[in-house]
């Protein structure tokens, strides 16, 4: 398929021009429960690339093998099984965040950025290629993530990495720990990248 993507394209079309949060708008549950604090999107972040690049991989390996009518349930299939791994890995070594990401890792499960490049990329091109976009992909949700993360974290704790960064008598804004806050973030660096764009 020569109208396709290169490696490289793929890579850097995933951090930024095709960013699956800020310019896809996809996967954004995880991106709003989970980012009040750097640990957790990090954790989210380095559970979804685990994932992705995974899923992918296989995917591209066995895209001959696809039937149209049963892709989506073999998609579904891999990804089950890499999130799996990657929940019992985290209760296993990282017992405490695997309890504050809750049903959040599970649910990478229907992650529509994981079944949205193996449907894309993955089932139609090679594996080199598949995992360039899945690491191109899954940069460009970390940003997303802990740009996201590093504001409510900053803003509402005074703290980055739980190491404090702002002076003790900065007030806390306790609305950026909170739901509310996840959604005004997420609001504001929206708005913020698509004024960049418009720039440009």
């Amino acid at each position: 398929m020569a109208d396709q993507p290169t490696a490289t394209e793929r890579f850097i079309q995933g951090i930024l021009p095709e960013n699956p949060v800020y310019r896809q708008m996809l996967g954004l549950c995880p991106t709003l429960a989970i980012t009040n604090n750097m640990k957790a999107a990090v954790t989210m972040a380095a559970s979804v690339t685990f994932v992705l690049f995974c899923a992918n991989v296989v995917t591209s390996l066995i895209r001959n093998l696809l039937k149209p009518h049963l892709r989506i349930v073999v998609f579904t299939l891999t990804i089950a099984t890499f999130v799996t791994i990657a929940d019992r890995l985290l209760a296993a070594y990282l017992y405490q965040m695997s309890k504050m990401l809750g049903p959040y890792i599970p649910l990478i499960i229907v992650n529509c950025i994981i079944i949205c490049r193996c449907e894309v990329c993955a089932s139609k091109q090679s594996v080199f290629i598949a995992g360039s976009d899945a690491l191109g992909q899954s940069l460009g949700f970390a940003l997303a993530l802990s740009s996201i993360a590093a504001v409510r974290e900053i803003l509402g704790t005074g703290m980055f990495f739980e190491l404090r960064v702002l002076p003790a008598a900065w007030p806390d804004w306790v609305i950026m720990a909170l739901p509310p806050g996840a959604f005004l973030t997420f609001g504001v660096m929206l708005a913020a990248v698509n004024w960049i764009s418009s720039k440009k």
